[in-house]
């Protein structure tokens, strides 16, 4: 590897226009553990942690003119979904479900003992599930 990590993990920075429903969505819903919010750049950042990837949600005093394509992994080049790995894919999906959010690839097999499901988050950026008992 040519780059000197510092952690083992990434960190992930999502731009929101709903500050109350991203929270709702990755807090609430999801249970990402709230861990502090600090200034960032013209707004606030609101950072949770997914293991020991940090989620910073971030909100500009003044929004961006445009919003991210919609769509997922067809919906246009760039990053256009990220994956959190999990326990119980059902359960998870059912719980974003109920909450009214949109699953848009329901639990499904990709590979032998791997199954994956899709739910966009109130910013319409997708989130992956994925179950690995293989």
């Amino acid at each position: 590897m040519n780059i000197e990590l510092g952690k083992e993990s990434i960190d992930i920075g999502i731009v929101v226009r709903d500050l109350d429903a991203a929270l709702k969505f990755y807090r609430d819903t999801l249970g990402l553990e709230y861990a502090a919010e600090m200034p960032a750049g013209g707004g606030r950042m609101h950072r949770l942690m997914c293991g020991t990837t940090v989620v910073k949600i971030v909100i500009h005093d003044t929004l961006p003119a445009k919003s991210d394509n919609g769509g997922g992994p067809l919906g246009a080049s760039g990053i256009r979904y990220w994956t959190i790995s999990v326990k119980d894919l059902a359960a998870i999906t059912d719980k974003c479900r109920d909450a009214g959010y949109t699953v848009a690839v329901e639990p499904r097999d990709v590979r032998p003992g791997v199954r994956i499901s899709m739910v966009e988050d109130p910013d319409g950026n997708w989130v992956e599930f994925l179950e690995n008992n293989a």
